[in-house]
């Protein structure tokens, strides 16, 4: 099989990039990036000279770049993880994430469609879903989006459902809960904190710090995708999540006990506008239907994550913002 993998050089782009490779080794994966700030090749060193893998640069809103691409690696199915994805740089500048997150996924599907291709795999976030004060989205929730960001998303997502409807193009779309792991951009909050305490600056929390998420490591949602994308049903919609709920203000005290650190070494600042007060999914489906089960206990995860990047300082520190 040839997949083309849209935002390969990002964070979750990249591990799953390396996920297929070791995984399947008659498969062709193609890594299809513009490069943005988020984007980095140093992320797929490792893999960059496998025959196996390639790597275009080009946008998802160019759509003779991505028929090409197409075209000249005989692609069966796609997995779009290009995005814009954080929160804050959306309510500064919503245009980007809606040209990258709703434009940028009508142009894949249009290149699906009119290629035939096999499947198209949409990544999504949970947080089209809005704020949830108990219980867990499921995945017929009604989307209620609180940030430039999270509309975005839905935008895309919704394109896809139309698409599925009306052209029958074969899209999945997932719905997951927050990320963490090795290689994420140090924009986001676990990556952010913890190169910053290794530098010895404070780390900026939101608000009282209540505000819940639920997390999983880059390897389950790696492994997820991976089933999805071989055995899901054109059409289904998939919640991938793990159960792990914390506050932020429990995750900060957790970060800065791994890495000795007291509480002064946290910055009170104001809280965003529309910042959710709750995430958590509903991912039985994908469990009953497909499998599916998390492996990485938070523990073990924010562990290793914390050791990542106190052994991989010159990554983080030539990219920080």
């Amino acid at each position: 099989m040839n997949i083309l993998v849209t935002g390969g050089a990002g964070f979750m782009g990249s591990n799953f990039v390396r996920h297929l490779l070791s995984s399947y080794l008659e498969y062709r994966i193609v890594n299809f990036d513009k490069l943005t700030y988020a984007g980095n090749l140093e992320n797929l060193v490792d893999v960059e000279k496998n025959p196996q893998y390639a790597f275009v640069r080009g946008d998802i809103c160019d759509a003779l770049a991505v028929e090409q691409t197409i075209q000249e690696y005989r692609i069966d199915a796609v997995v779009n993880y290009a995005a814009e994805t954080h929160v804050d740089r959306s309510i500064h500048d919503p245009s980007a994430f809606l040209k990258t997150d709703v434009f940028g996924t009508y142009t894949l599907l249009e290149a699906v469609k009119k290629y035939q291709l096999k499947k198209f795999v949409q990544i999504s976030t949970d947080e089209v879903f809005g704020s949830i004060d108990q219980g867990s989205f499921t995945e017929a929730s009604p989307f209620r989006p609180n940030s430039p960001y999270s509309a975005s998303k839905a935008g895309g997502d919704l394109l896809c459902r139309a698409y599925v409807e009306t052209y029958k193009t074969p899209v999945i779309v997932t719905h997951s809960c927050n990320f963490y792991g090795p290689y994420q951009y140090p924009e986001k909050l676990i990556p952010l904190f913890i190169t910053n305490l290794l530098e010895g600056k404070k780390v900026p929390l939101y608000g009282d710090g209540k505000n819940i998420r639920e997390w999983i490591h880059v390897s389950d949602h790696c492994r997820a995708i991976d089933r999805i994308l071989h055995a899901a049903a054109s059409g289904r919609v998939y919640n991938i999540g793990t159960g792990n709920e914390i506050s932020n203000i429990e995750l900060t005290q957790k970060i800065l006990a791994l890495l000795g650190r007291g509480e002064d070494m946290i910055e009170r600042v104001p809280d965003r506008p529309g910042h959710d007060r709750r995430y958590a999914v509903d991912y039985s489906s994908l469990t009953q239907d497909l499998d599916w089960k998390p492996e990485k206990s938070f523990a073990a995860g924010l562990r290793e994550t914390v050791q990542w990047y106190r052994d991989h300082e010159a990554w983080w520190k030539n990219i920080k913002i």
